[in-house]
């Protein structure tokens, strides 16, 4: 095979292929040198729009902006190749109708290139999700703990801890896969209940917070490199990144201070 052969990306019916199979590998991330690296590895690369707190010191994701998201977006295909790139709809861009839904869904697709759009909610968003999916735009659920609606819900709270609310999850589930959703993120949500749900639907289901029993995962990639003070019980900190930028700052700061750097190696004489 030829150096200059393209690679091919792979695509929403690939990743629903892989239901029951080898599990899902999945990372945010918001620009295109950290898009390059997990690029290598993971099978689908979320632009969340958690970006707008790790990114943008954002109190919650309700600020983010559809432009944000398309500049972020545009930023992450630029540094990938493989990785299906999945970007979010944001807070107020797909809810009123599913037409408002379309329009917003494809200027995301046109302007970005990505491959599919992630949109938060069960049951109530099936016509949204088929309305999209009938005119070509494929389509990530997001069920359980739906950080857009965290007003509505009193917070950032597990769900199914009680036992009679599962049928309704379980029904926004169903829902969704109906509509033609490729696969569904399950965020916040009881280990047993989202085992259960793994195993009655026909899509993959992608945990962040729920099940090993999952699909796949898909963790913030700040938050598994320890960027952050703070991470949910449900990260595992997979780097420690955050004091050794510290301490390359500190050291960096030092150093101008004292005037050894710039030394003779970083001079030009």
């Amino acid at each position: 095979m030829s150096a200059q052969t393209k690679i091919r990306r792979i695509t929403a019916p690939q990743i629903t292929a892989r239901k029951g199979g080898e599990p899902i590998v999945s990372l945010t991330s918001y620009h295109a040198h950290t898009a390059a690296i997990v690029d290598k590895y993971a099978d689908f690369i979320l632009v969340g729009d958690s970006l707008g707190m790790v990114m943008h010191g954002m109190d919650s994701t309700l600020g983010v902006s559809l432009d944000l998201m398309i500049t972020h977006g545009r930023a992450v295909m630029r540094g990938t190749q493989r990785a299906m790139v999945v970007v979010d709809m944001p807070f107020g861009t797909y809810e009123e109708s599913p037409q408002i839904a379309f329009r917003n869904a494809a200027r995301i697709m046109q302007e970005t290139g990505c491959g599919a759009v992630k949109l938060e909610g069960g049951a109530r968003m099936a016509e949204t999700i088929r309305f999209l999916v009938d005119r070509g735009i494929p389509v990530m659920a997001h069920i359980g703990l739906t950080p857009q609606s965290t007003n509505t819900m009193g917070g950032f709270k597990t769900q199914g801890r009680d036992e009679e609310s599962w049928p309704q999850h379980e029904a926004d589930a169903q829902a969704v896969t109906n509509a033609g959703a490729f696969a569904i993120v399950l965020e916040g949500m009881v280990e047993p209940l989202a085992a259960r749900i793994t195993k009655q639907i026909a899509i993959p289901t992608i945990g962040i917070g729920a099940s090993a029993e999952c699909d796949g995962q898909i963790l913030v990639l700040e938050d598994m490199l320890g960027l952050n003070e703070w991470t949910p019980k449900f990260v595992k900190v997979y780097g420690n990144l955050g004091p050794a930028i510290e301490q390359a700052v500190s050291e960096y700061t030092t150093e101008v201070k004292s005037r050894a750097f710039p030394g003779p190696d970083q001079t030009y004489r």
